[in-house]
């Protein structure tokens, strides 16, 4: 039998914790956090229930079936679980209630096929409709007022820990707070209070840390100590404190639309699909690269003409700067850009090498780097130095979104980086939307890698779109 939550309160438990401050009771007021939330959100859907009734009703002149898809429609959204504890991000919650849509939606077209009467089955489907739009609104506006944070309690090492914490803040949280960590080794626990999370034990103490810090979700990190029997009792424990348990695969950055699970000898076995690296599933994305390249160069043109004529008078040397870099398939190209340095600025690599901030890669960053001139300062803040890159896209030879391209020294590249030559270099990319020169080698070359195996054409928008708020606010650019 696995020991219950209070069997591991006694005394002597305590000496193996470090000295952090614990919040007593916690459990108890996240699950009422989670209990106090769901009336509201009931109410919110009902609220929208009853406004695509009135508003079908009056539009049509009929009651009957409104009110009916009305009242199915609630029921629906509870047997998507639209009230439960994993409904906590906005694109998951969307998802259930287009379940719940669907689940609705099929009823109608079984009640038509046995009625036949057309006017039932509008009069339903446009319920569903302005119920279903009514629903993913109101709950994107209580969103926004009162974001929903689901706490993490980890459990696993401290390097795979203090890296998965280090994630989630560089994406602003998304939606994840982690409120503490339980370590398989407690000795380098430095590495998760450095990023400010407090160790609250080992993995034996992971029972005694909900109950102190009230998590959601416990997410174990892979590890040869977490066996099968130890995840099973870990899962019976929290299934009493009403938290979930998340397990992340050894394989991290995988995109979703990439795993799938298949049971085998009764063992569910994870399928991992290979990238979608093939040339005519890129076709589209070719396509719609050149023309809004093409597009970016008509409506650009009178600002890059005033940016050439800056960077002319500012410091004597050419307009653009011409450097060679490796492309698609490791051929290499001139890449353009308008010169943000004074003239010979590569020839003082040598001399300020020990100020380089990115010493084990590539690149080549320093912040405050003397030889940036006054304009190419604030060209290289706005990345406006990276326009003239859009003929590159025009040609064929870039895209709009996809791993920067990078020294034309093909000896340097490793067997990891030269995943990067798989697609075509990008003018913006994940590398880009998160962190630019704040990131570390190792953690560039990372977001590099994901975007080549989880690449998608929704991927590529959510980058575009990214990509303005990060140079709006000139993040890591130096």
């Amino acid at each position: 039998m696995p020991t219950t939550i209070h069997e591991r309160r006694r005394p002597t438990r305590k000496r193996h914790l470090p000295s952090v401050r614990l919040v007593g009771g916690e459990a108890q007021r996240s699950r009422r956090r989670r209990a106090e939330a769901r009336p509201g959100l009931f109410a919110l859907d009902a609220a929208a229930a009853a406004a695509a009734c009135l508003v079908t009703g009056l539009a049509h002149g009929r009651w009957i079936v409104p009110l009916v898809v009305s009242a199915v429609w609630m029921i629906c959204l509870g047997v998507q679980q639209a009230y439960g504890r994993g409904c906590r991000t906005g694109t998951e919650e969307r998802r259930r209630v287009v379940r719940a849509a669907g689940m609705v939606v099929a009823g109608v077209g079984v009640i038509w096929w046995f009625t036949s009467s057309d006017q039932a089955a509008r009069d339903g489907l446009a319920t569903v409709v302005v119920a279903t739009a009514l629903t993913i609104a109101f709950r994107h506006v209580r969103r926004r007022g009162h974001p929903s944070v689901q706490r993490i309690l980890v459990v696993g090492p401290a390097k795979s820990s203090a890296e998965l914490i280090s994630k989630i803040r560089r994406s602003n949280g998304c939606g994840f707070l982690v409120v503490g960590a339980c370590l398989t080794d407690p000795a380098y626990a430095g590495e998760v209070t450095a990023r400010g999370v407090p160790v609250l034990g080992g993995t034996g103490d992971a029972a005694h840390a909900v109950h102190q810090s009230g998590p959601d979700v416990v997410v174990v990190m892979p590890c040869p100590e977490l066996d099968a029997g130890r995840l099973r009792a870990l899962s019976w424990q929290l299934q009493g404190e009403n938290v979930e348990l998340m397990l992340a695969p050894v394989l991290g950055d995988v995109a979703a639309g990439r795993i799938g699970v298949q049971m085998v000898a009764g063992m569910p076995l994870l399928r991992l699909r290979a990238p979608n690296l093939s040339r005519p599933a890129r076709i589209p994305k070719t396509i719609a690269d050149r023309l809004l390249a093409v597009l970016a160069l008509l409506v650009l043109s009178p600002l890059m003409l005033c940016i050439a004529v800056v960077v002319r008078l500012d410091s004597p040397g050419p307009v653009l700067f011409r450097q060679r870099r490796l492309g698609y398939g490791g051929r290499a190209f001139t890449v353009l850009k308008f010169r943000s340095m004074y003239q010979g600025s590569e020839k003082r690599k040598a001399e300020l090498a020990h100020l380089n901030q990115n010493h084990e890669g590539l690149l080549f960053k320093i912040a405050n780097d003397p030889r940036v001139t006054r304009s190419g300062s604030v060209l290289r803040r706005y990345s406006l130095d990276e326009l003239p890159q859009l003929f590159h896209v025009a040609a064929g030879k870039m895209s709009l979104v996809g791993p920067r391209p990078l020294s034309a020294q093909a000896s340097a590249y490793t067997e990891e980086m030269k995943r990067r030559l798989l697609v075509k270099p990008g003018l913006t990319g994940l590398w880009q939307v998160s962190g630019r020169s704040d990131l570390s080698w190792q953690e560039s070359l990372h977001y590099d890698l994901s975007y080549v195996e989880n690449w998608s054409p929704s991927l590529d928008l959510k980058i575009l779109l990214r990509t303005v708020s990060v140079v709006v606010r000139g993040t890591g650019a130096y």
